[in-house]
């Protein structure tokens, strides 16, 4: 089977990508349907962060049930505790693998995430 690409961007990558069993989400930012970043703290941007992995992996098929890896990257790591909160609500059973660093982000927000699923074609 070749890959599938899912979604549409204004910069060049593709929101989700399948690759056989596996659905690849690009790394989602808290940037709501206006494409601006929502106003808010580390929880309010993690909340949108996380429908918008979730809204990306629809395009494929998928569901937050089916991830098995995620790749967190905060902006400042004395805001892991209010993440990991909002986190464990999104993902309640069976959570997923998870790296979690802090990082410099390209642009001004908190927080990105990335997503692979698994889920068979």
């Amino acid at each position: 089977m070749p890959k599938q690409t899912f979604g549409t961007s204004h910069v060049p990558l593709s929101p989700a990508v399948r690759a056989g069993d596996f659905v690849y989400v690009s790394g989602q930012v808290p940037v709501g349907g206006d494409g601006i970043v929502v106003k808010g703290g580390i929880t309010e941007q993690t909340e949108q962060v996380l429908a918008n992995v979730k809204a990306a992996l629809a395009l494929a098929g998928c569901t937050l049930d089916d991830v098995v890896k995620t790749t967190v990257w905060l902006e400042d790591a004395r805001d892991f505790g209010a993440f990991n909160a909002v986190y464990a609500r999104h993902f309640p059973k069976n959570p997923p693998a998870r790296t979690t660093v802090e990082s410099r982000l390209m642009i001004d927000i908190k927080i990105e995430v990335e997503a692979v699923a698994y889920r068979p074609a």
